[in-house]
């Protein structure tokens, strides 16, 4: 019998848990089917997309010189992990149920890391389109390659102190068997028990998506402010304003996943006996949808990379086709 429950999703991120997070809930097996379905089509289309995107930065020279496609192709492969991660923690849920302790350590921390690395990213993307209209003089002084994956660098770092430290303490408190040969629903307060590091996370969450916002209204009035000012940067300057607000949208989608719990209550008392359906609407909101947005805003509005993405897609029609290939545009290899 598959055994479901999406606590083992919803739980990952969120800051407080739900009263109806302890309550075993199970779907039929054509329901639960359905499901599974659902989320593994998504995770595949989503894939797909993702690998092809990835495709074109890594079969293209340019991009590899450019902070902003770096800095874009960075988030795409921390998406594809993030979404991946959790689409197999949601089907372990239904299958096993309960799994090893140190396997679920595993797919926490990673769907933490990936989960918190995603505003943070956004922070550091808008921080860039802000130095290429508002400093564009100094914008190949700062914005070198190497600094950007020292940026990335940091980026990991920012995102894995804070939480590898529940490691480390469950590591202390807890017996090593607990670890070895213990099995638990995978839920974050199932492994990492002591209430102080829940409140540890309720803290670094709020610095975190506190700055990530300041910085996201700091750039976008800045280069507001820039394209009135000089109407020659304006065209430029719009397309940056405009890719600031979907990322804006991109870190309203993220902060969904800590007032879910919230949410989730009110829509218990709205819809009694609609757990389940409530949960993966919830889901596929939170986890799934805010995927989409970084395909759309590079993959389909940045004329510069839709050209050799486009390029590339032609290139395996043709082939596929066995029809010969005109290049486009040639870029240095």
């Amino acid at each position: 019998m598959l055994q479901g429950s999406m606590s083992s999703l919803l739980s990952l991120t969120n800051n407080t848990t739900s009263p109806y997070q302890s309550v075993l809930y199970r779907d039929t097996f054509t329901m639960a089917l359905v499901k599974n379905l659902i989320v593994v089509l998504v995770w595949l289309v989503l894939t797909y997309i993702n690998c092809t995107l990835a495709a074109t930065f890594f079969r293209h020279q340019i991009f590899y010189e450019d902070p902003r496609y770096i800095l874009f192709i960075h988030m795409v492969i921390n998406d594809g992990i993030q979404l991946t991660v959790t689409v197999t923690l949601f089907i372990l849920s239904y299958i096993f149920y309960k799994i090893n302790v140190s396997l679920c350590c595993f797919f926490i921390l990673v769907a933490v890391f990936t989960t918190r690395n995603t505003p943070v990213s956004l922070a550091g993307m808008a921080i860039e389109r802000y130095i290429a209209i508002c400093k564009p003089l100094r914008y190949s002084q700062i914005c070198t390659v190497r600094r950007t994956y020292a940026v990335i660098g940091l980026i990991w770092f920012i995102c894995v102190a804070p939480d590898i430290t529940d490691l480390f303490v469950s590591l202390a408190t807890e017996p090593l068997s607990f670890f070895q040969y213990n099995s638990v629903f995978c839920l974050r307060e199932n492994v990492f028990k002591d209430p102080i590091l829940a409140q540890k996370r309720k803290a670094f969450d709020i610095i975190y998506f506190s700055c990530v916002f300041l910085t996201l209204v700091f750039t976008y009035l800045k280069i507001l402010f820039a394209a009135r000012a000089l109407s020659t940067a304006e065209p430029s300057a719009q397309k940056a304003r405009n890719t600031i607000l979907l990322h804006g949208v991109q870190l309203a989608m993220c902060l969904l996943s800590y007032i879910s719990p919230s949410v989730e209550i009110v829509l218990h008392i709205i819809f009694p006996g609609r757990s389940i359906e409530i949960r993966f609407a919830n889901y596929l909101i939170v986890y799934i949808l805010p995927r989409f947005l970084s395909p759309i805003i590079y993959g389909a509005r940045d004329k510069k990379f839709k050209k050799y993405l486009m390029m590339d897609l032609l290139r395996c029609s043709c082939k596929y086709k066995g029809k010969p290939v005109v290049p486009l545009n040639k870029d240095r290899m």
